[in-house]
């Protein structure tokens, strides 16, 4: 094995990895749809030897390389990108209309080609590793669940990914123990009213009355109801209902999230959520049926895991390691947490200049620079530092 294999294959591949990045991001495809992006991925990782595999929906790969006896660590990335219109203005800004990589995942995928790529060049490794390319992050309840479904999981030891964060600068990756996303479950109240005129509300049930009782009523009992170190928030999104300031409309609909960092909490939300919207609504003469969508578990980063994922990244540099808050987004690597345990880094891709473009923002771009740092860290687990703690 290289003494360095990292910076070796660094030294004549960082183009490589840019150009595999801008080629993604160039041809953005939706959640299921990742057929072009799927085969870069395949042709790529062929390329260098090894032997991946489309998951069995068509979209997604998965690859294995080194030995196959335990312990053995999966590196997933996600694919897939969203339905909205780039306005970065850049030389490779998306081709297809009303779609971008407007959260990251292009570099992601680049990222862990390159790993990949790197890892085939190697040599013999310590210990085995499973390349994860996943489909449909962006919906939910997510494709990790389609890859869990085909056995991505079976004999992992540990499982690592990284995610794009805008608010740290490139160079660092944030890390954190314990929950670093929340769960997000959606909500949906459709009400129904006879009707009426507004001057004889007495008559009939008052549908915009009832609608707000559970707009104000609903966040507010429900933070008395949960521990409020959980994280908990819920907050509606869509409002709607008549169209006539004198009559009580017959029909309203009522759409939100409900969000929560503690995993405890989260099994509870959905018989909760119903018992307080009964609550509300019984003395207003106002029927109504709520749909309930349970969305991801919050990501909860194993301790051991971390210690490994920081070991890796402080090789990089001795400020590399970052903090990170919890964040109330969901991720639905939280899936593949509930069958092996595992840590997320918030991979550092601000430039340090100018202002922070957010995630699932029209103008959100990355520091390329990012993408050697991502390479490091997810590397670095396998032939760096961090090796001498797989096995814990």
């Amino acid at each position: 094995m290289n003494a360095d294999p990292i910076d070796a294959w660094l030294d004549a591949h960082t183009a490589d990895l840019v150009g595999w990045r801008r080629a993604i991001h160039a041809h953005p495809e939706l959640s299921r749809q990742e057929v072009r992006t799927t085969e870069l991925v395949m042709t790529e990782l062929q390329a260098a030897g090894l032997d991946p595999r489309r998951l069995p929906l068509g979209t997604g790969v998965v690859c294995d390389i080194g030995p196959d006896t335990e312990p053995r660590i999966g590196l997933r990335a996600d694919m897939d990108a969203l339905p909205i219109t780039e306005h970065t203005g850049l030389p490779f800004t998306s081709t297809v209309d009303g779609v971008s990589h407007s959260c990251g995942h292009d570099a992601h995928t680049a990222i862990l080609i390159g790993v990949g790529r790197l890892l085939a060049e190697a040599g013999p490794l310590p210990v085995g590793v499973r390349l994860i390319f996943q489909a449909a992050e962006e919906v939910m309840p997510g494709g990790a669940l389609d890859a869990i479904d085909a056995g991505v999981t079976h004999g992992l030891s540990r499982i690592f990914a990284l995610h794009c964060d805008p608010r740290l600068p490139v160079g660092t990756v944030g890390l954190r123990e314990g929950a670093l996303t929340s769960a997000a479950d959606h909500i949906d109240v459709q009400l129904r009213s006879p009707g009426g005129h507004t001057s004889r509300p007495h008559l009939t049930g008052d549908l915009v009355y009832a609608m707000g009782t559970i707009i104000t009523g609903l966040p507010g009992i429900l933070s008395r109801r949960v521990d409020p170190r959980s994280g908990t928030v819920m907050v509606w999104g869509a409002a709607n209902a008549g169209s006539a300031p004198n009559a009580i409309p017959q029909e309203g609909r009522l759409r939100g999230t409900v969000r929560t960092g503690e995993h405890g909490t989260w099994a509870q939300l959905e018989p909760l959520v119903r018992s307080i919207v009964g609550e509300l609504v019984a003395p207003l003469g106002v029927q109504y049926d709520l749909a309930y969508f349970r969305g991801v578990p919050p990501v909860v980063n194993d301790e051991a895991a971390v210690a490994m994922l920081e070991s890796s990244v402080s090789a990089i540099g001795p400020s590399a390691v970052a903090d990170t808050p919890q964040s109330a987004g969901g991720e639905d690597f939280s899936w593949y947490l509930e069958h092996v345990p595992g840590a997320m880094g918030r991979l550092g891709v601000w430039s340090g200049m100018g202002r922070h473009a957010d995630l699932h923002s029209p103008d959100f771009d990355i520091d390329e620079r990012a993408l050697v740092v991502g390479v490091r860290a997810l590397a670095g687990l396998i032939v760096g530092p961090a090796t001498a703690l797989t096995a814990g």
